[in-house]
C-alpha cells in the first residue's frame, strides 16, 4: 500500500516514516508542507495520504485544505488526516464528502500501532475513521441548532456513536441497551433529520456528517 505522508516536524515526520515502513507500508512521498502535500497527491495518487492539519506556509488550516484541494482533482483519494487540532469548517467539509474514504484521529489520542494501522487501512479501502473527540466537537458546534436540537440527550448518544462509524450492535453494547432500542433511537434520529435511514453503517456516518456540513 503506497502512503503519502505531510508532517512538519522533522522527527515526527521519520517517525511515522519507519513505523509505516515497519508494518509493509511503501511510503510515496513525506512531505512537510501543503504544496508539496498537493504535488505530491496530484503525482503519485497513493492509496492513502495521512496529513497534518498545521503545515506550511502559514501553519494554519493548510494541509486539511491541500487534502481537499486534492480531492476535488482526485474524488474518493483517501486521506486520514492526523492532528493535535480539530479544524472543524474543513474537517466537516471533508468528512461530508460522500466519496468516502476520509478518517480524522488526534495525534495524542493514538495509543498503539495496531490502531493507528487499523484506521489506515480502512480508510484506504474507502471506510471513516473519525476519533470520538472529533465527533463531539463536531456535533456540539450545532448542538444548539435546528434541528439537531431536536434530539434528545439518548438521541445524541446513539448520534455521537453512529458517527464514530460503530454498528448498532456495538452501540447497544456501548449505551448497556438492546440493538432494538438502538435501532428505533436510529430510525427517530433520521426522522428528525430529514435523512433516509440506512443499514449500512458507512452510509449512515456519511449521511451524519452530511447534516453536520450543512
Amino acid at each position: 500500500m503506497r502512503v503519502v505522508v505531510a508532517e512538519d516536524l522533522y522527527l515526527l515526520r521519520e517517525g511515522l516514516v519507519r513505523l509505516l515502513e515497519a508494518h509493509g507500508f511503501q511510503i510515496a512521498a513525506a512531505v512537510d508542507s501543503a504544496p508539496g502535500l498537493l504535488q505530491a497527491l496530484l503525482q503519485e495518487r497513493p492509496d492513502v495520504a495521512i496529513v497534518d492539519v498545521r503545515l506550511p506556509p502559514t501553519f494554519t488550516d493548510d494541509g486539511l485544505r491541500a487534502a481537499l484541494e486534492a480531492r476535488r482533482a482526485v474524488p474518493g483519494l483517501p486521506v486520514l488526516v492526523l492532528s493535535q487540532y480539530v479544524e472543524q469548517l474543513y474537517a466537516r467539509e471533508l468528512l461530508a464528502d460522500d466519496a468516502g474514504g476520509v478518517g480524522y484521529l488526534l495525534k495524542d489520542r493514538v495509543f498503539n500501532d495496531d490502531q493507528f494501522v487499523d484506521a489506515i487501512q480502512t480508510v484506504a479501502g474507502g471506510g471513516t475513521v473519525m476519533d470520538p473527540e472529533v465527533v463531539t466537537k463536531l456535533l456540539g458546534r450545532r448542538a444548539r441548532q435546528e434541528p439537531l436540537a431536536r434530539l434528545s440527550a439518548r438521541e445524541r448518544e446513539v448520534l455521537g456513536l453512529m458517527a464514530e462509524g460503530r454498528s448498532n450492535s456495538a452501540i447497544a453494547q456501548r449505551l448497556f441497551v438492546s440493538e432494538k432500542a438502538v435501532s428505533k433511537h436510529s430510525t427517530s434520529i433520521f426522522a428528525k433529520l430529514d435523512l433516509a435511514a440506512s443499514d449500512d453503517d458507512n452510509r449512515r456516518v456519511l449521511a451524519v456528517l452530511a447534516y453536520l456540513n450543512g
